[in-house]
């Protein structure tokens, strides 16, 4: 074990008109130490150069410029003009295709949300209780997750639930004729929830490995006070695991909101039938790119930002009335 030899320096305090005694380690007086601590600094600020490059000029600095561009009109053609806070105004009082793609991804999100953690958490406390293949029926479990929201996904999804589709005709067999979910308003986002729904895996790897951290010992002792398999999930298990659906539920939230290849495949690109799939990234990317107000579509990326960012704040101010963490006193 080495040590840090110190020299204690004795200087003048004129606030406390006395001596005060200081130490200062020894090897920063010797020769080229200081030379050594510059270079030190400098080798650090090289790794995070990277970084802050990609920071500054992927994500900052168009941000900030897309910020300017939602108080334009903008065209990519001709140099934005200034119109202050039309564009903001227009979306809330004169855009009913901004609000009704407003109200399905709201739909989209708090009903899909919920029940993909409720799904995730269920399987999650199968797999914990079950020793017996728990490896494979994870892997299972976890494989549409490593697929992801992929456009293959999504073409495979189109045609299952398509008219005369694997999930048309098998339901066909049982007397339910449904014609297809696709061309269907009152189906297609519900197919959009179960698509979600259906990729679980992650959020249910998270969850299981919370519940392995809790001690056995409290399903004992809650046990050992006649509480019940019930008793037992809501004093022991949803307590110690209210950080980890905290965390899924942040993420799962900021994802939904996100929601946009799937939608945009399964629809052709148009948000149909009758704008159920227009979500709000959708209805973005049409204004944007298809119909080129740039301007327009800034101010929609900048609302949904606004939006996702308000229910991230309500989330972290109201975890401590529900959210208990290991070692606290509340």
């Amino acid at each position: 074990m080495t040590t840090t030899a110190t020299r204690v320096i004795v200087t003048k305090d004129s606030s406390r008109r006395g001596l005060v005694r200081k130490q200062r380690p020894e090897h920063l007086d010797r020769p080229g130490a200081r030379k050594r601590a510059v270079r030190e600094n400098i080798a650090g600020y090289g790794f995070l150069l990277p970084w802050l490059v990609g920071f500054f000029g992927l994500t900052l600095v168009p941000m900030a410029y897309s910020l300017y561009l939602s108080f334009t009109s903008y065209n990519i053609f001709s140099p934005p003009k200034w119109v202050g806070i039309d564009n903001y105004i227009r979306l809330f009082t004169n855009d009913p295709s901004f609000m009704q793609s407003a109200q399905i991804t709201l739909i989209y999100v708090l009903v899909g949300t919920p029940i993909s953690l409720i799904a995730a958490l269920l399987i999650a406390l199968l797999l914990n209780y079950r020793d017996k293949g728990a490896a494979f029926f994870r892997s299972a479990f976890y494989a549409p997750s490593l697929i992801g929201a992929s456009v293959s996904v999504a073409i495979v999804w189109r045609a299952m639930f398509a008219t005369d589709g694997p999930v048309d005709n098998g339901l066909n067999v049982f007397g339910i004729e449904l014609g297809g979910w696709i061309g269907n308003p009152g189906l297609i986002l519900p197919m959009m929830i179960l698509l979600a729904v259906w990729q679980f895996g992650a959020t249910m790897v998270i969850f299981l490995a919370g519940l392995k951290q809790i001690p056995k010992e409290l399903y004992e002792a809650a046990e050992m006070d006649g509480a019940n398999a019930l008793r037992r999930f809501r004093a022991v298990t949803v307590p110690m695991l209210s950080p980890v659906i905290f965390f899924n539920l942040l993420l799962g939230l900021i994802g939904a909101f996100q929601v946009f290849g799937s939608a945009y495949i399964i629809s052709n690109g148009t948000g149909g039938p009758a704008g159920m799939t227009n979500f709000i990234t959708v209805y973005l990317y049409k204004t944007g790119f298809a119909d080129g107000r740039m301007g327009y579509a800034a101010a929609i990326a900048w609302v949904l930002l606004v939006v996702v960012a308000i229910i991230a704040l309500i989330l972290f101010r109201t975890q401590k009335s529900w959210v208990h963490y290991s070692g606290d006193n509340r």
